[in-house]
């Protein structure tokens, strides 16, 4: 079959593609490549910086034609590159070899080819271009996506701040919220945790075979290559170089970047079961749009789909985000492979992640408050003024109140308006504060 919407393995791929695609500037093969091709010649150049006395007859002017080698990288080129792996079996000496023969094409650069990829081992240009492609997809999609989230949720929260509504714990009814308060709870936790993942540097490995310039000190030992490495990747690239490394970066930082997005992805399945359940629970109705279909068998349905769809995509990323973070920081010795393949599917979680985010916008998106669903639930539930009452008389000096409102909520089948004003009657107390209880609502019982 040939390989389109409807033949991909993954619905990543397949039936997501139009809200996965723009990830694949960042995680495709294309993509690693072409920042592979980056990171070489962004490389050369920063040697051309420096005193070797090979490279202090290049021309300057001619750096820029060099940067448009990845500039105007295209599939082809990438194709291209591909074909050279056939032979090599090395993806990044194709790279290597493809930059080279560019050198030809822009002529009077031959003398210089061989200091591309001078000194370097594969991992100096993997380890510097997954973080580097890593950290713009975040920037310039999942923190997009995610703004988008947030500004919505805290617009609800503006929004609904003075509704009151019936909290549950433990499944029952509970002392009453405000609906705009418990929206706010998702929006405190999603800004705590995204200021924690922002926290977390980029790290890079850059330092040769074994993370030590031997050959880059063995040629030019003159050169402080560690200032070099520190420079070039801290600030041509804007990652953080790890000081000591083996051949690869030990993936510590970026185990907890997982670790920070998962949690993020946590607290995003938290907010859609509860927003599915406060449908369930007719807090919420549903817009619907015409010609869609709930259920094929019944008529009247809406279902809560796009959390359910946001969850089941949450789950998905985060078991891969869970792998990443416990495998990725274990190498046998200076290295072993297992670290390639499975970072070739870091875009994996990050696509299951963006799905679910919008997914969630999405269902966001088509509430519609019932309010008269919502005052209902606390109408019928006066009892929970009791933990008030309580609370009061303990302040009066009252003897034994809480056991007197175990007594009314727990004996009596139908406690309302009613039965509480017969109860505050009764009590020996001053009227005054028999007054100060009977202003007391489930409506305006929700703290401050």
């Amino acid at each position: 079959m040939e390989l389109n919407s409807l033949s991909a393995i993954s619905p990543i791929d397949g039936r997501y593609r139009n809200t996965t695609s723009a990830l694949a500037a960042y995680f495709s093969e294309y993509a690693l490549i072409k920042y592979r091709v980056f990171i070489e010649v962004e490389y050369f150049i920063a040697l051309c910086e420096h005193p070797l006395k090979q490279l202090q007859g290049f021309d300057e002017n001619k750096t820029e034609k060099l940067r448009d080698i990845y500039r105007n990288f295209t599939e082809q080129d990438a194709a291209a590159i591909k074909e050279i792996e056939k032979t090599t079996n090395h993806d990044v000496k194709a790279v290597e070899y493809f930059i080279k023969k560019q050198f030809d094409n822009l002529g009077g650069l031959e003398e210089y080819k061989e200091f591309i990829h001078f000194g370097l081992t594969s991992q100096d240009i993997n380890n510097t271009a997954i973080p580097y492609s890593f950290k713009l997809a975040l920037d310039e999609i999942y923190y997009d996506a995610f703004d988008e989230l947030l500004n919505l949720l805290k617009k609800y929260a503006a929004d609904w701040d003075a509704i009151p509504m019936l909290a549950h714990t433990h499944g029952q009814p509970a002392s009453p919220t405000r609906l705009g308060k418990e929206i706010n709870v998702f929006v405190e936790r999603l800004e705590n945790q995204l200021t924690l993942l922002k926290a977390v540097p980029y790290s890079a490995k850059f330092g040769g075979a074994t993370g030590n310039f031997n050959a880059h000190h063995v040629a030019y030992p003159e050169i402080d290559w560690k200032a070099f490495g520190n420079h070039f990747v801290n600030d041509t690239l804007g990652l953080h170089r790890s000081q000591f490394t083996t051949q690869i970066e030990h993936y510590d930082n970026f185990a907890a970047q997982c670790d920070a997005l998962k949690r993020i992805n946590n607290i995003l399945i938290d907010l859609d079961r509860d927003m599915w359940t406060y449908i369930s629970m007719n807090f919420f109705k549903q817009k619907i749009k015409a010609g869609e279909v709930g259920s094929s068998a019944m008529p009247h349905k809406v279902n809560p789909i796009d959390f359910e769809n946001s969850e089941g995509n949450l789950g998905i990323a985060n078991a891969l985000f869970e792998h990443l973070a416990a495998k990725l920081p274990i190498s046998r010795l200076q290295r072993d492979l297992t670290d390639s393949t499975v970072l070739r599917n870091i875009g994996v979680p990050v696509a299951h992640t963006l799905i679910a985010i919008k997914s969630t916008v999405k269902g966001l998106n088509k509430l519609l408050l019932n309010e008269v669903a919502i005052n209902a639930s606390l109408e019928a539930n006066w009892a929970v003024v009791a933990e008030a009452i309580q609370t009061i008389l303990r302040r009066e000096g009252y003897p034994n109140p809480y056991e007197a409102l175990k007594e009314l909520t727990r004996t009596n089948t139908q406690v309302n308006a009613q039965t509480i004003a017969e109860f505050v009657d009764s009590l020996q107390v001053s009227d005054s504060v028999k007054n100060e209880i009977k202003v007391i609502t489930p409506q305006n019982y929700t703290g401050i």
